[in-house]
């Protein structure tokens, strides 16, 4: 759970919309198993209030699309078909590390107090 990209989502959500459970949690495992979503650890799942989910770059576009601006005009990415869109999603997870860094755990972790109602245990 503990990752750049949650942080990243945490400090941009003004609006308190989202809360967070790492896939391998027995609450999203649950979850995933009720919805009938496979459980893959290596992407992101958004699920939506209404038990709609998301997967991959559909879930990240979605996910902007309710950030602070500027972040929902990259929504209009969601045009351009999955099949092109995945592809790059998956290129660009891949490469994570290499393009954006990697954190140790201790410095990845350093989560604020204030954000503790954000995650789902």
């Amino acid at each position: 759970m503990c990752n750049t990209f949650v942080q990243f989502v945490i400090q941009r959500d003004s609006n308190d919309y989202f809360k967070f459970a790492s896939l391998q949690s027995e609450f999203a495992i649950n979850l995933l198993n009720d919805l009938g979503i496979p459980n893959d650890l290596s992407t992101v799942v958004l699920v939506e209030p209404n038990r709609d989910y998301y997967c991959q770059s559909t879930a990240i576009l979605r996910i902007f699309s309710r950030l602070k601006m500027p972040y929902p005009a990259l929504y209009y990415f969601i045009y351009i078909p999955e099949c092109i869109r995945n592809p790059v999603y998956k290129t660009v997870a891949s490469l994570r590390y290499t393009m954006f860094g990697k954190k140790d755990d201790n410095e990845a972790c350093e989560y604020h107090p204030e954000w503790l109602h954000k995650f789902i245990t």
